[in-house]
């Protein structure tokens, strides 16, 4: 596979004979770089501005704490499901301030007592989410030289200015997650894999194994989705450039020892970031480097083979439907972003007697598919590295307006701006986004970490406090009421009862009603869907009930 082939030309190519592109694409070209550093660091202050605004989401202790453990005692027994590298990000700061594993038995537990036993907890959480913001700007960094590598400079700044657009990145770039990190390494994994398939240098050989290993030490999907994207991409290698059987022999043995170089970086890159431990594998009777690995994916197998309850569309499953991701990709995605990628993907199939072209489809479609058959539907999230490949199709697709003319250009600049006036309205919490396909009542769609994932609490606490509440009815995952007493300081709270409201203020979470009931049978009726609540804090619905 030669550079010839692969690449596209710069962005010249793209520029037409019309005056709004014999400016403004050369322009954006000649100015990229700074304007990409300016707009990356826009959208880490939109993050950072996030931190004391949304209270820890429900995987948040327990993945610090995870990490913390591996800090902390050196050993990683907590829960094997999720590898450690981001969240030993997530824990690094925190450990280095001077926190410290408590031995508690499970790790959100866990996660919760290191915070509060630090006595500043909202410090430690800050800490906590710093440690993923270096994911974020290398997923834009790598956004960047995906696309100006192929396609030019001003398809790169505009592809990073899409990217950074998305609430739901920077909602996931915010949190102390796994999908942030996965973003970022799988994409540049991705990245790496195509240098290396154009020049099988050592360096570029090295640089693909330690890449796709630092995904698959983010997340275990990087294994399923990673084979899927290299599939594709093939694919549309073979289907433009049409080689010999005589051509793809001679490729393969260009690049054996190369490849085999790649896999030994992976490997060693692997076995390092679990200590490079050594043991059997729990259920297995065989001793191998990085038992902890084997036991995890054992796990996250049999995660999504069981499933986990979900909800969509009015309805709970335990295994999930394969519309799921692109059902909460279309509701949840600003609309001007998708018409913009839509475009872009024309573009690309027009285009496609170049490869560079089919390159972001074929990523796309390599998250896509595999996530469709996943029993586990509990979010958008599971498919974030989705927009790092539809960021720079949108990019190609605003080009391709702004190069046929004046009005088209407009058009263009017209869902760019809809895209950041909807995301704004919508800070700071990211996380509850939808888009004008929701209506007012997303909760009909989909909730969970979509949009009800325990973000709420320090505003909600605030709110209180404006209201001179003494007291409130509520039911939180994490922490306990004294716990939440504490910090984010709401008033004392009581147990929220669903068959019988409370005097004063109630608080319901649509993830706690519509996805677990709050434990009451199904064929006993709560209070709540026969009110109208009085307000609403972010996901949180809130009621007042007077004295009489």
């Amino acid at each position: 596979m030669s550079k010839a082939k692969i690449r596209s030309k710069s962005a010249p190519e793209l520029a037409a004979a019309k005056p709004a592109t014999a400016t403004l694409l050369p322009a954006l070209d000649k100015r990229s770089l700074v304007l990409t550093l300016a707009l990356i660091a826009i959208a880490a202050l939109r993050i950072i501005a996030t931190y004391s605004e949304l209270s820890p989401v429900w995987d948040e202790p327990g993945h610090m704490a995870c990490g913390m453990q591996y800090l902390g005692t050196h050993v990683y027994r907590y829960e094997p499901q999720h590898p450690p590298l981001a969240r030993v990000a997530s824990a690094f700061l925190p450990f280095v301030s001077g926190a410290r594993p408590l031995g508690g038995p499970q790790q959100d537990l866990e996660g919760v007592a290191v915070m509060f036993h630090s006595g500043n907890p909202a410090r430690i959480l800050t800490l906590m989410r710093f440690g993923i913001l270096p994911f974020f700007l290398l997923a834009c960094w790598i956004v960047y030289l995906w696309a100006r590598r192929y396609f030019g400079g001003a398809i790169a700044a505009l592809a990073v200015g899409l990217f950074t657009l998305v609430p739901t990145v920077l909602a996931h770039g915010g949190v102390a997650t796994t999908d942030m990190p996965l973003t970022a390494c799988l994409t540049a994994a991705y990245f790496a894999m195509l240098l290396w398939a154009e020049e099988p240098t050592w360096k570029h050989s090295a640089l693909f194994g330690f890449a796709t290993a630092t995904a698959v030490v983010c997340k275990f999907t990087a294994l399923g989705y990673f084979p899927a994207v290299a599939f594709f991409s093939l694919l549309a290698y073979l289907a433009v450039a049409r080689p010999t059987g005589a051509d793809l022999a001679a490729a393969v043995r260009a690049r054996a020892l190369s490849f085999a170089a790649a896999v030994g970086v992976g490997a060693f890159t692997i076995w390092a970031v679990y200590s490079f431990s050594f043991g059997k594998v729990p259920g297995w009777n065989v001793s191998l480097p990085a038992p902890e690995l084997f036991d995890g994916v054992r796990f996250a197998l049999n995660h999504n083979a069981t499933g986990q309850a979900a909800y969509l569309l009015g309805e709970i499953r335990n295994t999930g439907w394969w519309y799921f991701f692109p059902v909460v990709l279309v509701v949840k995605a600003p609309l001007g972003w998708l018409v913009l990628a839509a475009i872009g993907i024309g573009v690309c199939v027009r285009r496609r007697d170049r490869v560079a072209y089919l390159m972001p489809i074929a990523f796309s479609a390599g998250i896509m598919l595999p996530a469709m058959g996943s029993h586990v539907n509990i979010g958008l999230r599971h498919i974030l590295p989705i927009f790092t490949s539809l960021a720079i199709a949108g990019a190609l697709g605003l080009a391709r307006l702004i190069e046929r003319g004046k009005w088209t250009t407009l058009a263009g600049a017209a869902l760019v701006g809809w895209v950041a006036i909807s995301g704004m309205n919508a800070h700071p919490d990211y996380i509850g986004y939808f888009n004008e396909i929701a209506g007012d009542h997303p909760e009909r769609i989909v909730i969970d970490s979509d949009l009800d994932w325990g973000q709420n609490d320090v505003r909600l606490a605030r709110r209180l406090r404006e209201l001179g509440a003494d007291h409130v009815a509520y039911r939180e995952f994490s922490f306990t009421p004294e716990q939440l007493e504490q910090w984010p300081g709401l008033p004392r709270v009581v147990p929220i009862n669903p068959l019988q409201p409370v005097t004063g203020w109630n608080v319901i979470s649509p993830t706690r009603w519509m996805l677990r009931r709050y434990g009451i049978a199904d064929d006993r009726k709560p209070w709540f869907p026969y009110f109208r609540p009085t307000e609403k804090v972010g996901s949180l619905w809130m009621y007042y009930f007077p004295p009489k």
